[in-house]
């Protein structure tokens, strides 16, 4: 006798499970109930469909309900909410767009209900009818906004991948655009000094960034909206994008009696079986393992919602499958840049007290001698003792995807940075270089394994008293000119031989140069000439300068 199988949600977890249950077994009968219109839609392009990069609204849909009926033969049910579910009947009760209800029964249920924008409780949220960015009708709302009103500006509360994405298209739309973030930097997953690097180029594309202030109330003012800010600024729009952040969709759930998590979520097994074994729950709705950590996280990505599904497909047919966890490999385009990371970022691994060790290294993307080469800066976590990689992040214009990719891999594997070094990567000087930027981050971590190096971080010489400490800036006239760490003297790296007999022995040294390699260099001839409190600067004033001046 075949099973039947209801799906929750309709969209990347739900919408991969059903067309693999389908595949994997012709006679299943499966339901997928979608309380909106749309299903399996690409939300990753919802703001790019804003600012006409993405030019046909139908590119947005990857499945419709028709065509998934007939090239699966699944029952597709739009407009249709599941309100409650019954564990001990396996049954959940449906309400249709037109208030009818009815019950329908089941053998297993997946839930995909996805996460729902956070919507704070902010004086004034409810007057102004702040717009989110979720679902295709959410940006139809939008896109009809700006091609029949033509707002002169907007607003974007949040700095995340939404906000960021919101901002770049709004802009290109002529809309000038303030960004609002309560945070000290925007998209979270970075490092605060790899995010630094984002903020400069959000102020250089004419977007008016507002970091570490959050919002205080909102209120409409002659069709405007203005909002004010916990410092008491004012900030008046057009047009308001909530972009804050999400949080699991749980209420169904919760109600039927499953376990949520600590976080929030709905908690599952390696079989991605909530707390009753007939019911499973993919997606962003969920509490997963991360990866490296092995602590409960939420990550609301399309990539692993996907795998969920597929997963939860191959279990219900019968296959024996596991979801070992992930890692939160995400990408995102801020204008000209790209940044990308994976794995567990410094904030993480200290807050859980786990040692790492941290290193820079801004490589070109292609070979140097090649046309249309651009800066990779890569920040490289791992651990001391062994070498194994935590994590990984990468700003730059290009070349950044298939980098942090290829050490997404190695993290996969719980591989080490001499995985790294041993990578035989495509190599052709259009594309990388004979050591390929993966390859440079390898070998800059083992010189700092083996003690060939002993590094500072930019934050650590902030701190510190330029009276107590030797700065040496072994850089070119030209490069230091109007650049520079205060309290610093110049001697070039060609000529620190020279001056060694005026250099104190007795006193910190730290030496650095435009991106760490001569630092390296110049660290590597004091250590070998007596001076014994050398240090060089991880990552140079490339990374010196954006997290400390920016």
């Amino acid at each position: 006798m075949s099973k039947k199988v209801l799906i929750v949600g309709g969209v990347a977890g739900g919408a991969s499970a059903a067309a693999r249950l389908r595949r994997l077994d012709e006679e299943m009968e499966i339901i997928i109930f979608e309380r909106g219109e749309h299903i399996s839609y690409a939300n990753c392009g919802l703001p790019y469909y804003v600012g006409g990069v993405i030019t046909e609204r139908n590119a947005l849909l990857v499945q419709t309900p028709e065509s998934m009926r007939k090239r699966f033969n699944i029952d597709v049910r739009i407009f249709s909410e599941v309100t409650r579910i019954f564990p001990a009947e396996k049954t959940v009760e449906v309400q249709e767009a037109g208030g009818k209800t009815y019950r329908e029964s089941y053998d297993q249920l997946i839930l995909s209900p996805g996460a729902a924008p956070v919507r704070p409780p902010i004086p004034g949220i409810n007057d102004i009818e702040p717009l989110v960015v979720r679902s295709v009708t959410d940006i139809d709302r939008i896109k009809g906004y700006i091609d029949k009103q033509h707002p002169q500006t907007a607003a974007v509360v949040g700095g995340g991948f939404i906000g960021l994405e919101m901002a770049e298209n709004l802009q290109a739309r002529g809309v000038a655009t303030t960004i609002i973030e309560m945070s000290n930097q925007v998209m979270a997953p970075l490092d605060y000094e790899m995010a630094a690097i984002l903020h400069e180029q959000i102020f250089n594309k004419g977007v008016n960034l507002i970091l570490e202030d959050g919002v205080k109330s909102f209120a409409k003012e002659n069709n405007k909206t203005i909002i004010t800010l916990q410092s008491g600024d004012q900030v008046e729009t057009d047009l308001t994008i909530l972009a804050i952040g999400v949080k699991p969709e749980i209420k169904l759930a919760q109600e039927a009696g499953l376990a949520i998590g600590d976080l929030g979520g709905i908690k599952v097994n390696e079989k991605l079986q909530t707390s009753d074994p007939n019911i499973y729950a993919v997606g962003d709705a969920i509490e997963v393992k991360h990866l490296v950590t092995g602590q409960a996280v939420l990550i609301p990505l399309a990539g692993p919602a996907n795998k969920q599904g597929r997963i939860v497909a191959d279990i219900i047919a019968g296959r024996d499958s596991r979801y070992k966890g992930t890692q939160g490999t995400s990408i995102a385009k801020v204008f000209d840049l790209v940044a990308a990371s994976t794995g567990a970022n410094e904030k993480m691994l200290s807050k859980l007290g786990i040692p790492y060790e941290v290193s820079f290294t801004h490589s070109a993307s292609n070979a140097m001698y090649y046309p249309g080469f651009a800066r990779l800066s890569l920040k490289l976590l791992f651990d001391k003792s062994d070498g194994r990689v935590l994590g990984a992040q990468i700003v730059g214009a290009q070349g950044v995807d298939k980098r942090i990719d290829d050490i997404a891999g190695v993290i996969r594997r719980q591989g080490t940075i001499y995985d790294l070094q041993e990578l035989e990567l495509a190599y052709a000087p259009p594309f990388s270089s004979a050591k390929d930027p993966v390859n440079m981050a390898g070998y800059v971590a083992e010189n700092i394994i083996n003690g060939d190096v002993q590094t500072i971080q930019w934050h650590e010489l902030k701190k510190m008293n330029a009276k107590d400490v030797c700065i040496i800036d072994v850089r070119t006239e030209e490069e230091r000119k109007g650049k520079f760490i205060p309290g610093s003297i110049h001697i070039h790296i060609d000529d620190l031989r020279d001056h060694l007999a005026e250099l104190p022995k007795d006193k910190d040294i730290v030496v650095y140069c435009e991106i760490g390699l001569r630092g390296y260099l110049a660290y590597r001839i004091l250590t070998q000439h007596g001076f014994t409190r050398v240090k060089d600067l991880s990552g140079g004033w490339v990374t010196y300068y954006p997290a400390v001046f920016g």
